[in-house]
């Protein structure tokens, strides 16, 4: 048998052995949660921008499980719940098992993500838990007062200028808000009981908003370990190979034309605001 016969009689079971290589997928869901995202967006989380991620995610056929990288200090609650709805789909349609790897910080949506999987871990630095709801915003009346501006809006419906921020604050809007801020808290609540069961603790702290590092949100019963993917990955599945599943950039964030500047001032504020979001976690 020739030399180049040898090679070729090879080449079926190189590739047979190839074909059989298991397979876990990596999804990273990085930044602030917001249904805001526009052509120049990045570092942004909602439903459509981790759909081609999450689809490529679990389309392995050698699929064993997907990996999800949290890395967000949350934000919008109905993208929040968008997403891991969307995540719990595809795993019941694939039957394959979900691990979430929280890195900085899981907080807030950041940690309703990570309750998608079914496994929680993070390192012992990670931020884990603010299980709260928070909406802040600005009051202008001394401001337009100060310029000599008058305020003109019409509404139908006498609810329809709550908390409008060039009128003083009213009580009962404030209550209003709080009633709103209740229903979701208790959502979210419901939620991390739904996906944690009996694994979390019954301690006073655990909904009240708080956040803690990993060792402590694994004594509360938030995460189920102390690791990182590789650790992990490499102790669960020591022979597969782990692949990360990307998504599609905005065409204007592939061609280098994103960023604040491009957007002008409403991406600019857009950028301040998730600024913000971050560094209530110090980051």
């Amino acid at each position: 048998m020739s030399v180049a016969e040898k090679l070729t009689a090879r080449l079926p079971k190189i590739a047979d052995r190839g074909d059989k290589t298991d397979v876990v997928s990596v999804v990273k869901l990085h930044g602030v949660i917001t249904p805001q995202a526009s052509p120049f967006s990045r570092g942004v989380l909602n439903v459509n921008t981790v759909e081609s991620a999450l689809t490529r995610a679990f389309e392995h056929d050698r699929l064993k499980a997907v990996a999800l990288l949290v890395n967000s200090p949350g934000g919008a609650p109905t993208q929040s719940g968008l997403i891991a709805e969307r995540i719990r789909e595809l795993a019941d349609e694939k039957k394959v098992p979900v691990l979430a790897f929280c890195e900085d910080v899981a907080a807030s949506g950041g940690y309703w993500l990570a309750c998608a999987a079914d496994e929680i871990y993070a390192h012992r630095t990670s931020l884990v838990g603010s299980i709260g709801v928070v909406s802040g915003g600005f009051g202008f009346t001394g401001l337009i007062d100060r310029f000599g501006i008058e305020r003109r809006l019409y509404t139908a419906g006498e609810n329809k200028r709550r908390l409008d921020p060039f009128e003083p604050e009213k009580p009962e809007d404030v209550e209003w808000l709080r009633n709103m801020h209740d229903q979701l808290h208790q959502l979210f609540v419901d939620w991390v009981k739904q996906r944690r069961g009996e694994r979390l603790k019954d301690d006073p702290e655990l909904f009240t908003g708080d956040v803690w590092l990993g060792p402590r949100s694994h004594e509360l019963g938030l995460i189920d370990g102390i690791g990182t993917l590789r650790e992990v990955v490499k102790q669960r599945y020591p022979e597969a190979e782990i692949t990360v599943a990307e998504p599609k950039k905005p065409l204007l964030a592939r061609l280098g034309l994103g960023g604040p500047a491009a957007a002008g001032i409403d991406a600019l504020l857009t950028a301040v605001e998730h600024r913000a979001a971050w560094s209530r976690f110090g980051l």
